[in-house]
């Protein structure tokens, strides 16, 4: 048993570290909230578990996708399924860089630099979370479909994304709305096609070629240290 769980773990070492890596950042974010309440006996930040639990089921999906994608079946049929509830998620893990903003409002029950460290923490473990995701379904499509369409898809799904950060930042929609009531979205949705606000406009423009540029930066490292790795 022993030796089957070693080879396990020599196999998958990498998968296994960056598991660890985000449990642990979560953990220790949470850990700071935690801290925060007991010395300052307030409840604030107490919204960014919940923000961070989110932003860890488009992870989970995109994992369980990844598992599974070398069964044709699931391919086939499961994976569109996957790939829909994944895009309903996936807005969790990067609308917690816009929790930045509640730095804004200053509070005297703990310190300016200690509130910018959890945030900091919050933020960088739900885009990482997210960053993850979205690595794992790219990988995914571009080996259903080819390189065109894979990057094709990484490019729709961070606008789509920066959509559904700025609807649930401003209009206050979050993604169980779309599973418990879809009418009401669809309207919302329909009214932001039809008039869309400048602020719209320019927010998911930004904020999507803000992630576009995060992705493929790290994109380009992980494969540079692969050319490093094959050259030897």
């Amino acid at each position: 048993m022993f030796k089957i769980i070693s080879e396990f773990v020599k196999q998958n070492k990498y998968k296994i570290a960056i598991f660890g890596l985000l449990l642990g950042a979560s953990v220790f974010s949470i850990f700071l909230v935690v801290a925060r309440m007991a010395v300052s006996d307030t409840q604030r930040y107490t919204n960014l578990v919940f923000n961070l639990l989110l932003a860890w089921i488009p992870f989970i999906l995109s994992y369980i996708a990844y598992t599974l994608a070398w069964k044709r079946a699931f391919l086939n049929f499961l994976l569109p399924i996957t790939a829909f509830l994944w895009l309903i998620f996936f807005p969790n893990a990067l609308y917690m860089l816009t929790d930045l903003q509640h730095l804004a409002r200053q509070s005297s029950s703990a310190p300016l630099w200690y509130d910018v460290i959890v945030m900091v923490w919050f933020a960088w473990t739900g885009l990482l979370l997210g960053l993850v995701s979205l690595y794992l379904m790219h990988d995914i499509v571009k080996r259903r479909f080819g390189r065109t369409i894979g990057w094709f898809f990484v490019f729709v799904a961070s606008l789509v994304s920066s959509l559904g950060v700025y609807i649930g930042r401003f209009a206050r929609f979050n993604s169980w709305d779309i599973l418990q009531d879809p009418g009401e979205i669809a309207v919302s949705l329909l009214g932001l096609a039809v008039d869309p606000s400048l602020r719209l406009v320019v927010f998911t423009l930004l904020f999507g070629v803000f992630y576009l540029f995060v992705y493929l930066t790290l994109y380009s490292f992980a494969h540079l240290l692969q050319e490093r790795a094959d050259a030897k």
